[in-house]
């Protein structure tokens, strides 16, 4: 198991870095925290450190959101050059059928980068090569990241 400590909010993008580097060329990515630990916060300092120049928000009423990365950026694997990064949030996903109608195989298909916010509303559906990823907050404020 790797782990990241995050010590605050102005080490995240070096945090976003190793773990971009860390999860080498791993494409499912499933974020397990409690609400307001940082899942999102996280997911959009992953998108900055491979080129996103895109806001990223949680996709919460969308299911998902899709990112433009920069082909120029030097922490961008090659396999992921012209693809978008998707950032999915299932936090309202409420049957089975929901998830299936949005498409997801053919997300997980794509080769994209898929980085997924309470994929235990769609663990059934995720692919078995998905990295799971715990954040969990410390005592002294900091996040812990383990995956």
């Amino acid at each position: 198991m790797t782990e990241i400590r995050i010590e605050n909010l102005e080490d995240i993008d070096r945090a976003a870095r190793e773990f971009v580097r860390a999860i080498g060329p791993k494409r499912h990515i499933a974020f397990h925290a409690p609400m307001g630990v940082g899942k999102t916060t996280f997911i959009a300092a992953i998108c900055r450190t491979l080129g996103s120049e895109d806001e990223s928000s949680s996709p919460t009423f969308s299911l998902v959101n899709e990112y433009v990365v920069d082909e120029g950026s030097r922490n961008l694997p090659a396999d992921l050059a012209g693809k978008p990064i998707y950032h999915f949030d299932f936090y309202r996903i409420e049957t089975p059928e929901e998830a299936l109608d949005m498409g997801l195989d053919d997300y997980w298909e794509s080769g994209a980068l898929c980085l997924m916010e309470w994929p235990e509303n769609v663990e059934a559906f995720l692919p078995e090569d998905t990295v799971d990823v715990d954040i969990a907050e410390q005592e002294d404020g900091s996040r812990l990241v383990r995956f």
